[in-house]
């Protein structure tokens, strides 16, 4: 059986910059493979029709397998329940991501931390936007919407990529875990004691079945959101910015007419998406790609390369606000539809406006070599230096 680093060519949370020649590869000649991943043994599929299949058939492809896997970390989260207690859990968050709830005054309180970041340089005339941008700006948003009191960023978004990273480093991602409880703990006492209009209030006074959360559910609800929040978004912001600088002219279109960052977003989704991979395992003996896989085997859904399939998007190494690529998979699909989409979404509007607002030619360094997008399991540009008219 081989091991998806022989067949991608890197570490889980490599600095890996192309894995689109071996998706295109498994596609054509092995697109439901075993292989050996960090924490089980998986059928990898590639194609994106049975990459659809397999997301959106709930009963037969289980969330259960995230129990190996980020569950051992995280605990018991929605990533890893089905059916009704699926169903249940989620409910108790759903309400706070719907686009209604994401109305009134959150937009104001998103642009107002996205010009407070920008103030730092916009007179600079430079930036790195990855650094001094799009790593804390969402993580930023989370603990506002959360009603986390954070002070030190930086702590917190290692914290989130250690938790997230968990495939390179488990004792690393358990110790990070631990660490975020310990700093949650005295915060869901108080929450307990004085409710706010916060979703941590909501975590710490929901019921399910008639029986409220204790204190265990709220921390893995929290290990979950923390990161993904955080961590999911400021990748899909660094994405978004690196694919239109590097296409000047789509640059200029989006700048002028601001309705097509929808699509600009969308395309973005589809050309680089964030989180690369969906576990799921079988329910019962069942059939991929012409390949027989037994019951209770792992599945893992390669959903970067589904986004490339090129039998479902002509030339998909081109990123083309154009294309109109609404049916991408990059936020999953069936009842695990990410359940922070429309928040993502929002958010990177949001900055991409303030941006374009705030500074003007905005252009990549000349002469700082071309900027790229890194990493296997979650992919996004590890810098993006920029050049601007200071103001």
């Amino acid at each position: 059986m081989p091991d998806l680093i022989e067949v991608l060519g890197g570490h889980f949370m490599s600095e890996l910059a192309d894995p689109y020649p071996a998706y295109a590869r498994l596609r054509h000649e092995s697109p439901a493979l075993l292989v050996d991943l960090p924490m089980t043994a998986a059928y990898m599929v590639s194609r994106y029709a049975d990459v659809v299949v397999v997301l959106r058939d709930n009963a037969l492809f289980s969330s259960h397998a995230n129990a190996r896997g980020v569950g051992l970390v995280m605990g018991r989260t929605i990533l890893e329940m089905d059916g009704r207690d699926h169903f249940r859990h989620r409910s108790i968050v759903n309400p706070v991501f719907v686009p209604k709830a994401l109305g009134g005054e959150l937009p104001s309180v998103v642009e107002s931390i996205a010009h407070q970041l920008i103030d730092r340089f916009a007179a600079n005339g430079t930036a790195d936007l990855v650094a001094q941008f799009t790593k804390t700006f969402p993580l930023r948003v989370i603990a506002h919407i959360i009603g986390l009191p954070i002070e030190d960023y930086d702590q917190f978004q290692r914290w989130a990529l250690a938790i997230i990273g968990m495939g390179d480093d488990p004792g690393a991602a358990i110790e990070a875990a631990g660490l975020l409880v310990d700093y949650l703990r005295p915060i869901v006492a108080l929450r307990k004691r004085e409710p706010r209009d916060d979703l941590m209030s909501k975590l710490v006074h929901a019921e399910v079945d008639g029986h409220q959360l204790d204190d265990e559910e709220v921390y893995s609800f929290l290990r979950l959101l923390v990161p993904a929040g955080a961590e999911t978004t400021y990748r899909l912001i660094g994405n978004t910015l690196l694919a239109l600088l590097a296409n000047p002219e789509q640059l200029d279109e989006v700048r002028a007419n601001r309705a097509e960052i929808e699509w600009a977003i969308e395309e973005s989704l589809r050309w680089e998406a964030p989180v690369c991979f969906a576990a799921r395992e079988t329910t019962a003996p069942t059939e991929i790609a012409g390949v027989e896989i037994p019951a209770r085997a792992g599945v893992m859904v390669a959903i970067s390369s589904a986004n490339r399939d090129e039998s479902k998007y002509p030339d998909p190494a081109r990123f083309d606000i154009h294309r109109r690529a609404d049916d991408h998979v990059a936020f999953g699909g069936g009842r695990h539809f990410c359940v922070g989409a429309n928040l993502a979404r929002l958010e990177t509007t949001i900055a991409l406006d303030a941006i374009f607002d705030r500074l003007p030619n905005l252009r990549l360094e000349p002469g700082a070599g071309p900027p790229g997008v890194y990493g296997l399991a979650f992919r996004s540009p590890r810098e993006l230096p920029v050049r601007f008219a200071a103001r």
